[in-house]
């Protein structure tokens, strides 16, 4: 077996090529921005590849390469079911509606009018959110009707940049005084304002949609879980100080008593309907039920996935013990290869 794996120090990639180093797996590494990727690709068995929604190369030719080879047969990961809707809460909105998951409630409205109407008998605060953005990026607290008409005058009039530099600049001086980052990141957050991050420049601006969701008042964390296969992943994002946000928060726990069975049982089944390999979703808890926020294909590489104390099998039982989970994405790609060829 040979497989191609993005040639890049960055995501999972590491750590997938280190696993087919562990057992023995040929590895070819691509360069998946090339014109000849398809050629590159000869003698291989499958491609994988964690693109990312902050890399400018990624955003313009990921979904589109992964999905063409899916269209041959050819296996990638992640595939289509796998990563569709990934960094596009739109999507995941119709998707979860259309799968009837339980989801906090969310709109959206493409023009003017369905919105501003749709303001005057809404109860505020709502959350509004860009489409894509990871780590809370993008999104805001809406406390008044006022409030929201600006915003809808904005997505359909100039639009919203894709990257916010002074939230940046914020998030990063929080860090800092957290000791989660070095103070070098303030100079980096105040030249952001001069020089955009290249993501933004490809994305440009967002406009003619509105996304509101239902705000959960005095929640002071959300959950993390990872379906990876008949594995699962746990972890509880505090939210910030003064703030309603958990999403890269930094501030984590993950010890086994803080789930609940009904969020293990909720994780695996969305994944399961999902059709994913591998499923990031994000929840909250309202009146006693865990609601799905979103979902992703990739989480952060580092202390986070990797310090869960342990995973839940498909039958809730409590396994303890570190945890590999680029291993395991690559267990079941390897093994989904070798049932195909029987």
């Amino acid at each position: 077996m040979r497989l191609a794996i993005h040639d890049s120090d960055s995501g999972f990639h590491p750590r997938w090529v280190g696993w087919c180093e562990e057992h023995g797996i040929e590895v070819k590494r691509v360069n998946c921005h090339a014109s000849d990727i398809v050629s590159q690709l000869s003698g291989c068995d499958g491609l994988l590849w964690h693109h990312s929604q902050m890399n400018p190369a990624d955003l313009l030719v990921a979904k589109g390469i992964l999905q063409a080879l899916e269209h041959t047969g050819f296996q990638v990961f992640p595939d289509w079911r796998t990563a569709w809707h990934f960094d596009d809460k739109l999507s995941q909105k119709y998707l979860f509606e259309a799968l009837d998951f339980p989801f906090l409630p969310t709109w959206a409205f493409l023009d003017r009018g369905s919105a501003l109407a749709w303001i005057e008998q809404a109860q505020f605060p709502k959350v509004f959110k860009l489409r894509g953005g990871a780590g809370s990026a993008n999104v805001r607290l809406v406390r008044t009707r006022a409030e929201a008409r600006k915003l809808v005058r904005q997505a359909f009039g100039r639009g919203f940049p894709n990257y916010d530099a002074w939230g940046s600049l914020k998030e990063r001086w929080r860090k800092v005084r957290l000791r989660k980052t070095s103070p070098i990141e303030i100079l980096k957050g105040i030249a952001r304002f001069a020089y955009p991050p290249g993501f933004c420049r490809v994305l440009g601006r967002e406009y003619g949609y509105v996304y509101f969701q239902e705000f959960i008042d005095s929640l002071s964390c959300d959950y993390r879980t990872i379906v990876i296969g008949k594995k699962c992943l746990s972890i509880k994002r505090n939210t910030r100080d003064n703030d309603f946000r958990a999403s890269g928060s930094g501030l984590l726990e993950y010890s086994k008593s803080l789930f609940e069975k009904q969020l293990i049982q909720t994780s695996f089944e969305c994944a399961e309907r999902l059709g994913s390999k591998c499923a990031a979703m994000d929840f909250i808890i309202s009146e006693g039920k865990f609601l799905l926020v979103e979902v992703s294909y990739g989480f952060p590489t580092g202390p986070f996935a990797q310090d869960c104390p342990g995973y839940w099998d498909r039958s809730f039982r409590w396994q303890a013990g570190a945890v590999d989970p680029q291993g395991w994405m690559l267990a079941d790609f390897v093994e989904s290869l070798k049932t195909a060829g029987e």
